[in-house]
């Protein structure tokens, strides 16, 4: 006879026995997600932009929390923090969620030290932070910046989205790329490609798993021609066995 909606689903997938969640005050877990909207975030190759993709990533996670009656938050930011939700369980949170990272558009250059700057200040307790992003830069100040809310005992998540042709560009002959957040431009052939750009991404991606992993954050990175339910069952695969 009890509200189906207090049966904490994560416990039950691995002990298939019913426990019902208990609150203290208004919350259970507190879950703020960052979403990057920088100029870079609008780059595509085929049907969804890595924009797009984060935009539906972030909804579906927020929406997931918010059924489990978490507090949910959302910043979007690329140079600047343009959009704050504020964490909370309240009666119409997961509309104002929605409607702020619908409204997310392209902007500037990423800078990750404003929005983890705000959320040292915005955070009153520990929580989950997710930051939903292409990462465009040294994977060293990325974790770094992102330390001090580690050391206060908060967990990070980076999902890492990434176009398809950023990750395994297909030439047949020379082109000019444009850096879509300085505008500036490169002469591309098929060789430069094969021979030095995908080792050098190669090697991107790993020192941010790496980096991420040895500070204790959780990295995943997914493409945007995954499905998005593919990404969302390994985040909550993993999410559940650190439970």
């Amino acid at each position: 006879g009890d509200d189906l909606r207090h049966v904490d689903w994560n416990v039950f997938a691995r002990t298939e026995r019913c426990y019902l969640k208990r609150y203290r005050g208004e919350t259970n877990t507190l879950v703020t997600v960052l979403l990057d909207a920088s100029a870079s975030m609008a780059f595509t190759s085929h049907a969804v932009t890595k924009l797009n993709y984060a935009r539906f990533m972030a909804s579906s996670l927020l929406y997931l929390a918010n059924r489990q009656r978490d507090a949910t938050g959302v910043v979007v930011f690329d140079d600047e923090v343009r959009q704050i939700v504020r964490p909370s369980s309240r009666q119409g949170q997961l509309a104002r969620l929605t409607h702020a990272i619908e409204h997310a558009e392209p902007g500037q250059r990423t800078d990750f030290q404003k929005p983890f700057l705000l959320c040292q200040e915005l955070l009153k307790r520990r929580g989950i932070i997710i930051v939903i992003s292409d990462f465009w830069a040294h994977p060293e100040l990325v974790v770094k910046t992102m330390q001090p809310l580690r050391y206060h005992g908060n967990e990070l998540v980076l999902v890492h989205v990434l176009d398809p042709q950023e990750l395994r560009p297909q030439l047949n002959e020379p082109r000019i790329l444009l850096d879509m957040e300085t505008g500036d431009s490169l002469e591309v052939s098929p060789e430069y490609v094969a021979n030095e750009y995908r080792p050098k991404i190669d090697a991107h991606v790993e020192a941010l798993r790496k980096e991420a992993r040895g500070s204790g954050i959780d990295y995943f990175l997914t493409r945007t021609d995954r499905p998005l339910d593919e990404c969302l069952r390994e985040y909550l695969t993993v999410r559940q066995g650190r439970m």
